[in-house]
């Protein structure tokens, strides 16, 4: 990479500075944001009013503050929807789900069968039994606390 586009993307390709461009533009396009406003966030956020001179530094935080207003790119879309017939179980997947924007994994299975591992040592809340799940929920219902009081 020459040193002129190394400073220019932060050392970055220019494929990665692409893909945020473009994912830059649809979070655009799905909030309707008109020239003036877009325009004015850019330099709000960035200092900057042209993607053209934004490191993908800055990018990344311009895209950050779309989600911010409320878009969703396909990323954030979660195929992770389960049911059960349990109501303890039902409850820790609402739990999970209200606390999910708050949390660094974003709520992914992932993230709560290592937590219900720890706290009941089962890999999976459907596989909980009432006791271990109230364990569960009462562990869930601290932690969503913790976070809304900006504890982690």
């Amino acid at each position: 990479m020459s040193p002129r586009l190394e400073t220019m993307t932060g050392g970055r390709s220019a494929p990665d500075r692409v893909v945020l461009i473009r994912k830059i533009q649809v979070a655009r396009r799905d909030l309707a944001m008109e020239e003036e406003s877009y325009r004015a966030m850019l330099a709000r956020v960035t200092g900057r009013d042209s993607l053209k001179t934004m490191t993908p530094q800055e990018m990344e935080r311009v895209l950050r503050e779309f989600e911010r207003l409320g878009f969703v790119g396909k990323k954030k879309v979660r195929k992770f929807r389960p049911s059960s017939d349990k109501p303890y179980v039902r409850l820790i997947f609402a739990l999970w789900r209200e606390m999910s924007p708050m949390l660094r994994s974003e709520g992914s299975e992932e993230a709560l069968r290592t937590f219900i591992m720890k706290m009941a040592g089962v890999n999976a809340p459907q596989f909980l039994n009432e006791p271990q799940a109230r364990r569960v929920i009462e562990g869930l219902k601290k932690w969503r606390d913790r976070l809304k009081k900006g504890e982690n």
